[in-house]
């Protein structure tokens, strides 16, 4: 396969190509006309100096005598002055006289091209008849010798417009190739994994539209990058909890050789389940969405976690309250995501919480809140930003999983907030996916505020970036405005 031919080359190539056209179908058929020009313009001359002469030899042949004096010829100019009978007078010429100067004694002048010369004949008027008769002539050679400076300038003039035309070409073809080599490079970068790349504007539209397109997708990809070493980070502490609770009941089952083995498989079956699930789910999370699923149930998300929970809590002899408002219209986010929030909440409470874990489903504005809630000390005051090390009063570690589920909500377009510290409540808010955009849903009745030891008044939210939400339930508002405040501003 031929190697193919650089843009640059084609450019000047072909730009050259066309201006050549360009001049030679201007070029040529102004030098054939100029050298018509020539011709009858050199005829002209003769033609003036042969009536000059006939004008002066007139009187001397009407006398019957011979001229001695011609007068001044241009250059390359020969002249002959013939008698009544064709003889050969005075200067040059054929002797005897040639058809020319025969038609001319007859009283027509003529010009014609003989013998490589330009000819032209006139009669000298007589009384009667001509007297005589007066031949001018030229070499046709001479006239091209006349015009070989004229058509040198014009190669000259052409040759400069030709070189014009290359270096501007040259130019232009920089101007264009350059942008395109550098868009090659990026891309080659950014096949290598430099998702840093980002290219200059070369001032051509299309060439910076290629170029935004390529940092729009180094930009994406860059992006998409960071979230996967995001995710690989946070979901190890997601996956802790089953593959610890696994483990639990697998090397429980050893420490019993003579029991039922049976149980103990199927609890690890249904934690290997849970565990394969957990991880699909935050694999499809972790990836970019390009739009919402099908809205989300809440109240039947929820009842469907509480058997488990109620299961594991009860064998550490704590019970799983759930309280879920009626007619609450769907949620705007994805399962999956919702799952795994609800998931590192209730795990941060059975591990480190204390007393009855409650969960709270209701309606907020025109959002839905979750509230989840335990009688624990709580896990201070800023958990989002606790590192996993970080270790509450009570010697266990708080905030497991808590960056990645405060992500995941935020990535729905809702949000997570601590809105007590002690006893915690942790409340996940997702916009209602409502009939029609901007219709109202009637509020349903008030849910009941998440447990508490105590009726004290609320705490102001430790998230600083949450703007310090009231203790559970975010102001209520009725109208386009009430989904952000509840939500929020930050996505």
């Amino acid at each position: 396969m031929p190697k193919p031919e650089p843009v640059r080359r084609r450019l000047v190539v072909l730009t050259v190509a066309t201006a050549a056209i360009a001049v030679a179908l201007f070029g040529i058929p102004l030098a054939v006309g100029l050298v018509q020009y020539t011709l009858e313009e050199q005829e002209s001359v003769l033609q003036r100096t042969a009536s000059i002469t006939a004008r002066s030899v007139q009187g001397e042949l009407a006398r019957g005598d011979s001229p001695t004096v011609l007068p001044d010829l241009p250059a390359d100019v020969v002249l002959g002055v013939y008698d009544g009978d064709g003889d050969l007078l005075l200067g040059d010429g054929p002797d005897p006289s040639s058809d020319e100067v025969d038609r001319a004694l007859d009283g027509r002048g003529s010009h014609a091209t003989v013998d490589g010369n330009l000819v032209v004949t006139v009669p000298v008027d007589g009384r009667h008849e001509p007297d005589g008769a007066v031949r001018a002539a030229m070499p046709v050679s001479a006239v091209y010798a006349g015009l070989v400076p004229v058509w040198l300038g014009m190669a000259g003039l052409a040759g400069a417009v030709l070189v014009t035309v290359w270096l501007s070409a040259r130019r232009q073809a920089r101007r264009l190739a350059t942008p395109l080599e550098d868009l090659a490079g990026a891309a080659r970068r950014l096949g290598d994994g430099d998702f840093s790349v980002r290219t200059g504007r070369a001032g051509v539209a299309e060439i910076d539209q290629v170029g935004g397109a390529l940092d729009s997708t180094a930009e994406r990809l860059d992006a998409l990058l960071a979230r996967e070493r995001a995710f690989s980070q946070d979901a190890s502490h997601q996956l802790r909890t089953p593959l610890t609770g696994l483990r639990l009941r697998l090397e429980a089952a050893l420490d019993r050789p003579d029991a039922d083995l049976r149980a103990a498989l199927v609890a690890g079956i249904a934690e290997a389940d849970r565990l394969e699930r957990t991880i699909d789910e935050l694999l499809q999370l972790a990836r970019e969405r390009t739009g919402r699923g099908d809205p989300t149930d809440v109240g039947a998300l929820v009842r469907e976690l509480g058997p488990a929970r109620a299961e594991r809590l009860a064998a550490a002899g704590r019970g799983l309250v759930l309280d879920v408002a009626p007619q609450l219209p769907p949620a705007a986010a994805s399962a999956a995501a919702i799952r795994q929030v609800l998931g590192v909440l209730l795990d941060n409470a059975e591990v480190h919480g204390a007393g009855t874990v409650r969960i709270v489903v209701r309606e907020s504005g025109e959002a839905l809140a979750v509230d989840v809630t335990d009688e624990g000390a709580g896990p201070g005051p800023d958990p989002f930003a606790a590192p996993p090390e970080r270790r509450s009063a009570g010697g266990g570690v708080h905030g497991i999983g808590l960056p990645l589920a405060r992500r995941l909500a935020e990535a729905e377009g809702g949000r997570l907030v601590l809105g007590r510290s002690a006893p915690p409540v942790f409340t996940l808010f997702v916009p209602a996916a409502w009939p029609e955009e901007g219709a109202s849903t009637p509020a349903g009745p008030a849910a009941p505020e998440p447990a508490a030891p105590e009726p004290t008044a609320p705490e102001p939210a430790a998230d600083g970036a949450a703007g310090h939400e009231p203790a559970a339930r975010p102001p209520e508002r009725a109208g386009p405005d009430g989904v952000r405040d509840a939500l929020g501003t930050r996505r």
